[in-house]
Formats: C-alpha cells, structure tokens, sequence
C-alpha cells in the first residue's frame, strides 16, 4: 500500500530521483528506480502502526524570514545553504572545531587519520559561524554544538564557549569522547565556568565489547558530577553489536541522575563506506530500537511511551499567542526521532505518560491557545489561567508521589514564568530519545527540508544535518577547502 511519495537520490549516482513509501506486512518501505542504476528497496519503519501514529504529529513549519538561497531549479539538495524550500529555522548548530581526535575508533570516517588532512578552522571564522546562526530570523539559533573530531582537541575552546555565550546561545554543548574530561577534572570545571551547558558524551555500551572506552567515559561521568555539569549519554546503536544494551545504559543514566540528564540513542547512519549486507545486517530503525527499550526495561518504559519531536509544536503556539513574540518551533519531520522523559524515584523510573496524560495535556493546550487568541490583550492573563485549571486534569491523581510536584510546575511555568521550576525539575527527570540520521539508503528529501539540526561553515552557509553528511556529502567538500596537510604531530 503506498504511504507517501517524496524525492530522494540514487544510492549509486546521486541523481534526484522519485521515491515510493510503501506499507506491506506491517513494515514501511523507501522503494525508487534510477534509470541508471536500477530498483532499490529498503526497510524505512519496522513498525507501520508507530509510522502511522507518528504521522499525526506533522508539524510544517514557515521557514526562514532571512534564507540564504532562493531554491534551485534542479531541486534540493543541491547548492544547500538554507534556502526557500526549508520549511524549519536552526534549533541546534553544529560547528566542527576540529577533524583532530585523540581516539581512532573503527566505526569513524572522520578523524584527521582517516581524511589525510587536518580541518581546523580559526577563532575568527568560528565567530562569524556564530554569529550567522544568531542573525537567523524571525528567531536567532538558541542552541549550538561543538563537535569534530575531538573538540576539546583546541586550546582555544574555553575562548569559543565564552564567545558563543556572550552572542546569545542558551545551550551551549560539546560532543567529545570524554577522555580530556576523565583525566582532568580541572578541565572539567574550566568547562563549566566558561559556560558550557552540557557535554555530550559518546557511550556505546556498558562493557568493553560494547565500548572499548567504556572505563574512560565512567570516568568522565563521574568527573562530570563532581563539577555539576551535565551530560547526555550518545550511543551509536549498531544491531547485533550493542543493541542488546540498551536497556543497560538506560539503567546507568537512571543510577547516576544526580549528572546525567538523557540518552540519546543515534541508530547507525551508513554514511562511510558499506556494503548492502553490511546495511541488511546492521540498521536498526526507530520502532526496532524502542522495541529493545522495552522488552530490555521488562516494559518499564514501553514503545507507545514515546512521541515524535513535533508533538511540542503547540507549547510554541501557546506561549507565541502569550507573549506576542515569534518562539523557536520544533518542527523537525514526524519521522526524524521519539522522545519520552522518564522520572527516576526510590521506586524506580517512571515514564512521564504515567503522571500526565499527554494527549489530553497537549489537547488542552490548544484550546487555550485558540482562546488566547479571541480573546484579546487585558483577558490574557484569566484566559491563561481558566486554561491552566483545565490542564489539571491531564495530571494523572491516582499517582499521588508525582501529582503535586508536576503540577505546581507546570502552573508555575504558564502562568507566572517560573522556569526556574521547571529547570529544577528537569534534573529529576531523564530525557531518552533517539534521533536516526540519514544514509543513501533512506534519503527523503521531506526529512532534508524540514531539518532543525544545521551546520555552520567558514563560508557562510548553513546546511541541515543530513545533507552535510549524507547525500551529496558536503563535509568533505568543506572540509578538503579549508584543510591544512596532516603533520606527524597530528
């Protein structure tokens, strides 16, 4: 049964082709011809119910008031700056400081090692970078990521976390693979007062088959913690190598939640050389992976806990219609990611679906913007409260531990700004997501158009996730252009 049509590229050629999502015994599939190169058929969702579910979450956004291109004849994803075909602003940048690393892991193609070459680029490029994503309108990116490579590589990194805090960014992250951090927690705290918010931590598993650097990254956890700086644990799942852990890190984010703020799982993207076997073998899909966290959790947390990552989409409407100012929208495509939280108690962890209701909660949010709107500037404020009363009966009372505590957050929040609160709270609880990066294999050109995740470049352009490193495969591109030659040192 066909789903949807979209446009994608030949997994061989790289021509734009058409594309075919199709349904059939209860799997979704990305089917496509290239007159070239023939038929292909892979799994896309190995769960058509979920793809359905999900899909009811759509969420297309307007796009940038200020885009970079004006889109190309020939189609997307060509000549990629973010241009008139994007449908969704920059809610987390990437800018790679370095392609240098202190590791040479097997599965990586993009370490200084395997290029050949070094990319490094300056501290004043790297401003300019930033200072792009903070001019994006009608909202300036809130949110960037230092990654590489090894970024914590740089000696200047303490200079560029403060740069990026003075030009606006409330999150500010690395994406580092903990051993700096683990053999100086001095580094560690330099991190934190230079501003940044978290550190995203590669951790593939709990042993060493599963993450040979396992040692290192309980080191860096526990150097982490005694600073206070946050982590998010990021497993690349591979299937038949770690997926049977899942649950395992899981488990390890709940028992050390005083400094671990998530999980977020990245099944693995083909973007280096594979073969089809080597696919067939290895992909898992997002129903597959939430399908380990469940029977891995004994049905702790289960499959139907998790939701796609525009299903907040109405919270933006609420407080646009509020405060009459444009809000940051996550209107990431429907299939791009799940998400859930879970509270970790004395009892154990609690997804948040058991103390809220989150259909009927996103429901009365709706309503209360749709009111907010009719009813004019001075009936704001009791409009906003009438809506908050209603929200109470999207907390579930029968879970008398949690009821209270989310409640006043949530009333707090709305109706008087607190975010203090709901900052407090957010350290109790556990984000577990999971985000599958695109491949030639499953490349939807609807997915690369409403991407939320960019990255910056030296040459002033702002290109989504997928499409930098997929596709056409801008990194090298870049990369190569503003390279050095690899040196012994290096």
């Amino acid at each position: 049964m066909l789903l949807k049509t979209t446009r994608t590229l030949c997994p061989v050629c790289g021509k734009t082709i058409a594309a075919e999502i199709v349904e059939e015994d209860g799997k979704v599939f990305f089917e496509r011809t290239c007159p070239e190169d023939g038929h292909f058929r892979d799994l896309y969702w190995s769960d058509a119910a979920l793809y359905r579910r999900f899909d009811e979450f759509e969420s297309v956004g307007s796009g940038l008031e200020n885009p970079q291109n004006i889109a190309p004849k020939d189609g997307c994803p060509r000549y990629c700056g973010v241009c008139t075909n994007h449908r969704s602003g920059t809610l987390l940048a990437n800018i790679d400081l370095t392609n240098r690393c202190n590791l040479n892991c097997d599965f990586c193609f993009v370490n200084a090692r395997a290029c050949g070459y070094v990319y490094e680029p300056s501290f004043d490029q790297i401003v300019e970078m930033l200072t792009l994503l903070r001019n994006e309108k009608p909202v300036p990116t809130p949110a960037v990521q230092f990654s590489g490579g090894e970024p914590t590589l740089r000696e200047d990194l303490l200079d560029i976390i403060r740069k990026a805090k003075e030009l606006g960014f409330n999150l500010v992250q690395i994406a580092t693979n903990g051993v700096k951090i683990a053999r100086d927690p001095g580094y560690a705290k330099s991190l934190k007062e230079a501003g940044l918010s978290t550190v995203y931590l590669h951790f593939d598993g709990v042993t060493k088959e599963t993450d040979p650097q396992i040692e290192k990254h309980r080191k860096a956890v526990k150097v982490l913690d005694s600073v206070h700086l946050g982590v998010v644990l990021v497993p690349t799942i591979i299937k038949g190598r770690n997926d049977h852990q899942v649950g395992e890190i899981i488990r390890f984010a709940a028992d050390h939640i005083s400094v671990v703020r998530g999980v977020n799982f990245q099944p693995v993207a083909f973007t280096g050389a594979a073969s089809d076997d080597d696919v067939r073998k290895a992909r898992i899909t997002i129903p597959e992976l939430l399908e380990c966290i469940e029977s891995q959790t004994t049905g702790v947390i289960r499959k139907d806990d998790f939701y796609p990552v525009p299903c907040v989409v109405p919270i933006s409407d609420l407080v646009e219609a509020y405060t009459g100012k444009p809000q940051i929208r996550f209107t990431a495509h429907q299939h791009c990611g799940a998400a859930t939280y879970v509270f970790v108690t004395d009892k154990g962890m609690v997804p948040i679906n058991r103390m809220v209701d989150v259909d009927k909660f996103f429901s009365a949010v709706k309503k209360m913007t749709e009111n907010l709107k009719k009813g004019g500037q001075i009936n704001k404020y009791l409009t906003l409260l009438e809506g908050v009363n209603n929200l109470r009966n999207s907390v579930k009372k029968a879970d008398n531990a949690g009821f209270p505590k989310i409640w006043k957050v949530l009333a707090g929040a709305l109706l008087f700004q607190n975010f203090d609160a709901l900052r407090d709270f957010h350290w109790n609880s556990l984000f577990i997501g999971t985000m599958h990066f695109m491949d030639r294999y499953n490349y939807d050109l609807s997915r690369v158009q409403r991407c939320c995740i960019h990255y910056a470049t030296p040459e002033g352009r702002i290109i989504p996730f997928c499409t930098y490193n997929s596709g056409p495969v801008y990194r090298d591109e870049i990369w190569r252009k503003h390279s050095r030659p690899l040196r012994k040192e290096d």
